[in-house]
């Protein structure tokens, strides 16, 4: 066990994730003199005063060695595992008094955050709608078919949707959580929770055993974000944990999208403010989201066009004369060139090559559409 590896462990136990003061003293001082100079007793800009109570009691050789025989172990920077990406987090701007990457991460699960591949997080609303839940899993089945693993919260709604369905595309998937990485919260997602721990990863700031709180849940928002090369919004409400996520990832200048909802929705109404304010690019399908997180020449998304019809494909002058030819009585050519504006000559040139082309036919009486004419 390293100096530092212990030394950012109990630091981690005195503060809340996310916490200003102590992760920039660590950054400032190091790790290590910090936990060496408060342990001696030294005041260092009155967090000795804050933590001397707590500080006694801990002991992080002892927490390591219980989270081991859980099958959890502790990752900080500077270990192979630890996902760069994180960095980011201590040059981005702080929000609710929140910021800097974690002074280490507590993982459960095979998967390594190093291995990440081309992570995205899809988030957004715990009471989701039926038509979020799905077009949440379907989202994350093509990401996970695609390669992406797909990073949420674990939470009810469109997190849980969206873990369910990068495992239903065969892919890989990570939860962070808001508490430690041995509950089950919400308890009615224990199978779930279980299972990521079994085939990917499940992953917090705070030590096992520890509860989540409404100030936890924003300090893991911006560690979802920083995991990912994107974030997608799937339904939020205007006040929504989601959209701090999706904050996060502005600040960290990562693509933010949004999936637009029925005008009607309040669920989707804080998406399309995103949407409306430029904030998130709209997306539909897993294709927009690779096209988004991809690097440069990368999945690029095809413009979506209706299929080319027969007349498409002609001229101006043929467009007119085929737009004067009667649907049902057939007219002679003298009366098509009258509604054409053009010549008769030219009408009856145009009627011929319309005529090879299926689109009119000739009758005794004169000209008049074709059937295929009507399905082009």
């Amino acid at each position: 066990m390293s100096d530092e590896r212990l030394a950012r462990l109990a630091l981690s136990r005195l503060g809340e994730p996310g916490g200003l003061r102590l992760a920039g003293m660590v950054s400032e001082l190091g790790a290590v003199p910090l936990h060496d100079e408060l342990r001696a007793g030294a005041e260092l800009r009155g967090l000795r005063a804050e933590v001397a109570a707590r500080l006694a009691d801990i002991e992080p050789a002892r927490d390591l060695e219980r989270a081991a025989r859980l099958g959890i172990r502790w990752v900080v920077p500077g270990d192979a595992e630890w996902p760069v990406a994180l960095r980011d987090l201590d040059d981005a701007e702080p929000l609710h008094r929140m910021g800097r990457q974690p002074l280490g991460l507590w993982v459960r699960g095979p998967l390594r955050l190093h291995e990440l591949p081309a992570p995205v997080a899809v988030v957004g609303a715990r009471s989701a709608t039926t038509y979020g839940t799905d077009v949440a899993a379907e989202l994350s089945a093509g990401l996970a078919r695609a390669g992406s693993a797909v990073v949420s919260g674990a939470a009810f709604g469109i997190d849980q949707a969206a873990h369910r369905g990068a495992l239903a595309g065969d892919g890989l998937t990570v939860a962070v959580l808001a508490c430690g990485v041995d509950r089950a919260y919400p308890a009615a997602h224990k199978r779930l929770l279980d299972h990521l721990a079994d085939h990917g990863a499940v992953v917090s700031e705070l030590a096992p055993g520890c509860a989540p709180t409404r100030l936890r849940f924003l300090a893991r928002n911006r560690v979802i974000a920083a995991l990912a090369r994107g974030t997608v919004v799937v339904e939020a409400a205007v006040r929504s944990g989601a959209l701090n996520t999706a904050s996060w990832a502005a600040g960290l200048n990562r693509p933010v999208m949004g999936v637009p909802g029925p005008v009607t929705s309040a669920p989707s109404e804080g998406v399309h403010q995103l949407i409306r304010s430029g904030a998130a690019t709209l997306v539909t399908r897993a294709e927009d989201v690779l096209e988004l997180t991809s690097p440069a020449g990368h999945h690029l998304v095809e413009v979506a066009r209706a299929p080319a019809r027969p007349r498409d494909l002609l001229g101006r002058r043929d467009q007119r004369v085929l737009e004067a030819v009667p649907l049902v009585r057939p007219a002679p050519p003298e009366s098509v060139a009258r509604t054409a504006g053009l010549a008769v000559t030219e009408v009856l040139a145009a009627l011929d090559g319309l005529r090879r082309r299926g689109l009119v036919e000739e009758l005794p009486t004169g000209w008049r559409l074709a059937e295929s004419a009507d399905e082009g």
